[in-house]
């Protein structure tokens, strides 16, 4: 199956996030589009191929939310910790789907 669209998709959204250190408006809205399109790509893995994507699916991106939603309603002070925390959660949940769709090749 030609998986390598989102692959690369996803390996340049890794790479858009990688570097990103501290929590301000800039990083946060790109942090943000790479959910968005993180969310997005899954999705499509899933609707390819259920089997292989649909715990990625299921727990990753669960995961993720879920620590979007720690950032978002989190206290003030606490925010760079939990930006940290939820980069780390998207950088895992790209990495494991990028290996995911190399072993499908």
């Amino acid at each position: 199956m030609a998986y390598t669209k989102e692959r690369k998709k996803l390996e340049k959204l890794s790479e858009k996030i990688t570097g990103l250190q501290n929590y301000d408006d800039k990083s946060l809205s790109i942090i943000t589009d790479v959910y968005e399109q993180y969310s997005h790509t899954v999705r499509i893995l899933k609707n390819k191929d259920v089997e292989t994507f649909n715990e990625l699916y299921l727990n990753e991106l669960q995961q993720v939310k879920e620590c979007k939603k720690v950032l978002k309603v989190g206290e003030e002070e606490d925010r760079q910790v939990n930006f940290i925390k939820y980069k780390e959660n998207l950088l895992d949940a790209l990495e494991k789907t990028i290996q995911a769709a190399n072993d499908t090749l």
